[in-house]
């Protein structure tokens, strides 16, 4: 075998490998939920359900990913502008959906928004204010891990507003989603449902994982013995601000694998796309300077080869 032929076949062989080590990054995260599943085995008697043969989650979800490039291309092709609402119970599983539907694509593009508590200054605002500032421009995606639906939940129940602004706000709320649609915003809301047993051992796996623990805040466990309290605030938010302008999609989060590829594959149907064609990209030569001599790195500044 030639120099050519050799280089030609090493080449292959690395992107082989890199193409692999993609496959191993969703691996890595879909492992961290078995572990856990293990681990609560050890603390809890309940029954594991019947989970989704791996081989053909990982196949289904590549190919709605692969899907997913294609909507963002389309998305920057046609300058849209698309806001997801992902909301539901604490451990309902949004902010795992949301990484699988950010993984493959292009930040700059796809953003997701995840706001901490309203500052002192925020709270004197209009109380739109702050999400209106983080609307997509056109060519982009926004996904909201928890929304302006925090006044008809957390608020709520925690006593966090005033029955007065919970009252203006499911007045509002549905002339502001209409006024986001009539300005072109494609707006999609999704409610991630779990069951009370579900729930307790989701939180039960954060309790006894100390990889997990930080997810745990005292409102977390506060809102999992008010369970019933946030039951009815659902209820009632579902009835107030279900619209055929925005309308809401429950997704059956028990199964979180199946929780995944169903909201990806509905998610997808929502926003009609063709393929964008791309013009062949081919690598332009490399420009080498005959009095270019690259200056050796110090060996204070490389980070120790402990691996």
């Amino acid at each position: 075998m030639d120099t050519h032929s050799k280089g030609a076949a090493a080449r292959h062989e690395r992107i082989h490998d890199e193409m692999v080590d993609t496959v191993d990054e969703e691996i890595e995260m879909e492992i961290d939920d078995d572990r856990l599943a293990d681990l609560l085995e050890h603390v809890t008697d309940f029954p594991r359900p019947d989970a989704l043969d791996r081989r053909t989650y990982f196949k289904e979800l590549l190919k709605l990913q692969r899907e997913l490039i294609k909507l963002q291309d389309w998305v920057v092709n046609q300058k849209l502008k698309v806001v997801v609402l992902f909301e539901g119970r604490d451990a309902a599983g949004k902010g795992g959906i949301i990484k699988r539907i950010t993984q493959r694509l292009n930040p700059r593009i796809c953003k997701v928004v995840a706001l901490s508590a309203p500052t002192e200054r925020e709270r004197t605002q209009w109380y739109f204010q702050r999400y209106v500032s983080h609307l997509p421009g056109a060519g982009e995606i926004v996904l909201f891990d928890r929304s302006w639906y925090n006044r008809a939940g957390v608020e709520r129940v925690m006593g966090f507003c005033t029955d007065a602004e919970y009252e203006e706000f499911v007045r509002t709320v549905p002339e502001f989603e209409r006024m986001l649609v009539r300005s072109g915003i494609i707006l999609v809301k999704y409610w991630f449902s779990i069951t009370d047993e579900e729930q307790h051992l989701r939180f039960l796996m954060r309790i006894h994982d100390p990889l997990k623990q930080w997810k745990l805040s005292p409102m977390d466990l506060e809102s999992r013995r008010r369970w019933e309290a946030y039951t009815k605030a659902k209820e009632d938010m579902l009835q107030h601000t279900h619209i055929p302008e925005a309308r809401w999609w429950v997704v059956e989060a028990v199964d979180k694998k199946r929780a995944r590829l169903n909201c990806i594959h509905h998610l997808l149907q929502q926003v009609p796309y063709r393929e964008v064609h791309h013009d062949s990209i081919a690598l332009p030569e490399r420009e080498h300077k005959p009095d270019y001599v690259r200056h050796p790195v110090p060996t204070e500044m490389h980070v120790p080869p402990v691996y």
